[in-house]
């Protein structure tokens, strides 16, 4: 089976490693925030990143050894992947850089987002949303719809997307869903400038490419119902003003009709699926759209005066 839109995003993202540090560090931030811990045993401690998709477990590892010169162990178990750091200066050079302090004897005390010391610059904000999708985002295929969001654990971390995501002129809303925090975006357009954003520009095109045949699908669908429409409504006019006519020819004659109205008659039986400037170019002299339909108008009013009458 191919894989979904959204997968085929974060695969494209977890490829993007950025040249400057500090964007490294941006992103490493919120992989760290999201997947990271640190555990003390025996008074040593541990720098543990667990994740379960391999695309995020090789980025932490990547970004680890290309931004710290850090070699660590990248192990799989029955729950995912394990990025394990016991060197203790290495632990402290990455908490220093990603603004984290170690407070606790077992687990990695964090605040509630990333410090936003680290997303002073536009390149790390957009590092920032990057790594934000590869944890906790998603987007749904384009042929069900336009819908992208963030799930998260708190409000201040989607309070946090939110002012990112505006910084970049791009509006999103957030919801409550049972314990998460969702900031989302509905609009086609938003969700193209959010992945040029990120830097995910083969999904982009992708996206855009299936936005413009579904756009030209449902202009040349408009079209098609257009035409049926005003197709139907030639047809009935020209079944009412048959009957008109032979409601005429019936009960009167279409002698009572004067020379030209009589002249129209005959010319809408003998072409019953003709239109009306092709009626025109029957008669003799040939006679515009708006003649036509002044003449069938008249034998509509002389048809519907008589039949009152009857």
């Amino acid at each position: 089976m191919g894989m979904t839109f959204s997968r085929e995003v974060k695969e494209e993202l977890s490829k993007i490693i950025p040249k400057a540090r500090h964007c490294r560090i941006a992103e490493y931030a919120v992989l760290f925030w999201h997947f990271g811990e640190i555990v003390t045993e025996n008074g040593c401690r541990r720098l543990i990143i667990s994740c379960e998709q391999e695309m995020i477990a090789r980025k932490c590892f990547t970004l680890t050894e290309k931004t710290f010169n850090i070699i660590c162990g990248l192990q799989k178990n029955s729950r995912g992947f394990l990025l394990e750091i016991t060197e203790e200066d290495a632990i402290t050079d990455i908490l220093s850089a990603v603004k984290m302090t170690d407070t606790g004897p077992l687990r990695f005390h964090r605040g509630e987002h990333v410090n936003n010391v680290l997303l002073k610059t536009e390149c790390c904000r957009r590092a920032y949303l990057r790594s934000a999708y590869l944890c906790c985002g998603s987007i749904s295929d384009p042929g069900k719809g336009y819908h992208l969001e963030f799930v998260l654990k708190n409000a201040e971390e989607a309070e946090q997307i939110s002012e990112i995501l505006k910084s970049f002129e791009i509006n999103a809303k957030t919801v409550l869903r049972k314990k998460y925090h969702v900031v989302y975006i509905k609009e086609g357009q938003a969700i193209v400038e959010l992945l040029n954003v990120l830097g995910a520009h083969v999904s982009m095109m992708n996206l855009e490419n299936f936005r413009i045949l579904h756009e030209i699908a449902g202009e040349t669908n408009r079209r098609v119902n257009c035409e049926t429409a005003n197709l139907l409504k030639s047809v009935n006019a020209a079944n009412s003003q048959i009957d008109d006519i032979e409601f005429i020819a019936e009960t009167m004659g279409l002698s009572v009709l004067s020379p030209s109205l009589r002249e129209m008659a005959e010319v809408r039986l003998q072409h019953p699926d003709a239109s009306l400037k092709e009626l025109g170019e029957f008669l003799d002299p040939p006679v515009g759209k708006s003649g036509v339909n002044h003449r069938l108008r008249k034998i509509q009013e002389f048809a519907e005066k008589h039949r009152g009458k009857n």
